[in-house]
């Protein structure tokens, strides 16, 4: 990759940092402003997916949660391998994803902002994993591009 390529990917994937941190922990849209006067959280994996899909009937609600968790995170999946070449495997990414997840939601449980969940953490991980196979799939078209351009 080229440096202002790079330079170009670091800046984005700050912006994206600051925008994550801030919708997590400030935005009133989603109540994140609003402290808990005792802890709230959710340990059972699976527990709040499954309680969204068989019981939330507003689909607005089931995309917030579900599809959002999962689209928040498919920047950071594809960022991390392009900015960290050592963490270019699908495992590292996913694990580094859902590492920075888990830090999320222990933060939100002591902050006591939002609501710490395992199932986020699974949906986050899920949204890594796919910014990696988009950044998988970019890097080969790249190099076909590349090999033609060659010949």
């Amino acid at each position: 990759m080229r440096k202002g390529q790079r330079i170009v990917s670091a800046v984005l994937f700050v912006i994206y940092l600051v925008t994550l941190v801030y919708l997590l922990f400030f935005s009133e849209n989603y109540g994140r402003t609003e402290g808990y006067t005792t802890y709230q959280y959710n340990l059972v994996p699976f527990r709040e997916i499954r309680r969204y899909l068989l019981y939330v009937t507003a689909p607005r609600l089931r995309l917030i949660n579900i599809g959002g968790n999962i689209l928040a995170f498919v920047p950071f999946g594809f960022f991390v391998p392009v900015l960290f070449p050592g963490l270019r495997k699908w495992w590292l990414t996913t694990l580094v994803t859902a590492l920075f997840s888990f830090a999320v939601e222990v933060i939100q449980l002591f902050a006591r902002i939002g609501i710490c969940d395992v199932d986020d953490v699974i949906l986050n991980t899920a949204g890594g994993f796919l910014g990696f196979l988009l950044f998988a799939l970019i890097s080969r078209i790249n190099k076909r591009y590349a090999k033609k351009q060659k010949v």
